[in-house]
């Protein structure tokens, strides 16, 4: 079997559907559709230098690889490369060949220092360590059986919070991105971010094909966003939290448990059966917030680092 690899092509539907297989077989924790695989590729930055590369045999769609660089970090030279490969054709070098070839392009375009989800398994961090890269923090996939779960009763907001939609604020949804570039600056991680770019945010996180606006809930109060959870939507009747995130003046109050959880009974109530979503191992709060609905973890990566040069 030879195994090449090559751009992703965007008018190619075997790609798109290969792609999108080959994550789910290899991360079935996250949902992935053509739309939201095209989304990706004809909205990033162009500072980015994103590609979507598969590796190929005998006409099939046998690995992917995301990469890009992170353009919205003040620290330049920071790349990303995200490699899975179908299982049943793990040990043929689908894998290395497309680690190989994402280096090249995020060193041709200035990197320093890459980064990589990798699944905790000691295959695939062996296959890492192998190619110089060294272990660092850690991430949960988080699952909740929604249509059977025994959620908490809702609550009434407290005294001076109103709860809406996303789809409240269609005509207008500057103050959720302010909320996000401040909750999304706080989060663990590797990389600092700074959100400035309402215009990008829009292409990217509103237009996102699977937002569902009547599913994100929204706390207001004293005139401005303070909380909110993303819902994200997609077949089967799966449900994902985006993201759920707090103003800074006003975390503590319960509010992340408010809006998510009035999200969690609507999108039950709209007939969706199994909720998804995500968690940095050292963010104790929130996932004690996702234990408090009964979530479970059933998957972790490991984000490893390789400086080069």
């Amino acid at each position: 079997m030879t195994v090449t690899v090559r751009e992703l092509r965007p008018d190619s539907a075997a790609d798109i559907e290969g792609f999108v297989r080959v994550r789910h077989l290899a991360l079935p924790y996250v949902f992935f559709s053509p739309a939201s695989v095209l989304h990706g590729l004809t909205l990033s930055h162009p500072d980015a230098h994103a590609r979507k590369l598969v590796a190929v045999a005998d006409g099939e769609v046998v690995g992917t690889a995301q990469v890009s660089l992170a353009h919205d970090s003040p620290e330049p030279g920071q790349g990303a490369l995200n490699v899975y490969v179908d299982p049943a054709h793990t040990g043929r070098g689908a894998g290395a060949l497309l680690v190989g070839t994402a280096e090249e392009h995020l060193a041709a375009h200035g990197a320093k220092k890459l980064f990589a989800w990798v699944l905790d398994t000691p295959g695939d961090r062996a296959f890492a360590e192998r190619r110089g890269y060294r272990p660092g923090r850690s991430a949960h996939f988080l699952r909740l059986d929604l249509a059977g779960a025994a959620l908490p009763p809702l609550q009434d907001p407290p005294p001076g919070v109103e709860l809406r939609t996303g789809a409240d604020f269609a005509d207008d949804p500057r103050p959720l991105f302010a909320l996000d570039a401040e909750a999304g600056s706080d989060e663990p991680g590797d990389v600092a971010t700074e959100m400035s770019d309402y215009e990008a945010w829009i292409d990217e996180y509103w237009k996102h094909p699977h937002l569902n606006l009547d599913l994100t809930s929204v706390a207001v109060a004293d005139g401005r966003a303070v909380a909110f959870s993303v819902a994200h939507t997609g077949d089967a009747g799966r449900y994902a939290t985006g993201m759920t995130g707090t103003a800074r003046a006003y975390r503590g109050r319960g509010l992340a448990k408010l809006v998510k959880n009035h999200s969690l009974h609507r999108a039950r109530a709209a007939g969706y059966a199994e909720a998804h979503t995500g968690n940095d191992a050292g963010n104790e709060p929130m996932l004690a917030v996702n234990r408090w609905f009964g979530y479970e973890i059933c998957g972790t990566e490991v984000r490893y680092v390789r400086e080069l040069g």
